[in-house]
């Protein structure tokens, strides 16, 4: 356990403050059949596409690239930005709760999140507890994404912080582990219990 003076934290926000499923846009496309689902998401390679919209690619660019590659699921593959906010299935209170906690207790509270530039906005109006943060870095906006180095220093000279003053949370292992090996302290989410839990081990909350 470290014994170091955190005065920073820092949040991911999807998987983290929200919950996001593309599997919400595709049933009714594969009803009662989330293994299709699956089979359809891996077939077309689709997170490794998502991110280069998190990385700061137009969907309308990203569309035509994997529709040339896989014209027969062209409706598929254009239905997901055209109803993204359905991939979004709410906040996740007991991390929203622990935010608000520590934002209570005066550490500064930021994000640092892989999320396209175009859809972000949708979420931000519809989720109050933006409004805590400090300030953000979204990799969308800067063309740069975790797990890679150069968005966490970005991040860090933009907040004025250290990784030795930074507590970092996500839920994604590469992503912390990155943070760790550039001297962060990190947490890596699996539930808001399971957060809240670390956080009160650390005397943060």
């Amino acid at each position: 356990m470290t014994t170091r003076k955190i005065t920073t934290i820092i949040f991911d926000f999807g998987g983290v403050l929200l919950r996001w499923n593309p599997h919400n846009i595709y049933n009714r496309y594969f009803p009662d059949q989330p293994k299709e689902i699956d089979r359809f998401l891996a077939e077309i390679n689709f997170m490794e596409w998502n991110a280069q919209q998190d990385k700061g690619r137009p969907f309308m660019e990203g569309n035509a690239v994997l529709s040339s590659q896989f014209p027969q699921y062209k409706e598929l593959i254009y239905a997901y930005y055209e109803n993204w906010e359905k991939s979004i299935d709410g906040q996740i209170d007991g991390s929203v709760e622990a935010l608000r906690q520590l934002k209570a207790k005066g550490y500064f509270i930021y994000g640092l999140s892989n999320w396209s530039a175009e859809t972000f906005p949708t979420a931000r109006k519809l989720y109050p507890f933006f409004d805590l943060l400090d300030d953000y870095v979204l990799s969308g906006e800067v063309k740069m994404i975790k797990p890679e180095a150069e968005i966490f220093h970005y991040a860090l000279k933009k907040f004025g912080k250290t990784a030795a003053e930074c507590l970092f949370i996500d839920d994604s292992a590469p992503n912390i582990r990155a943070a760790e090996a550039l001297g962060f302290d990190v947490i890596h989410f699996q539930s808001a219990a399971q957060l809240q839990a670390e956080l009160h081990a650390r005397h943060l909350t």
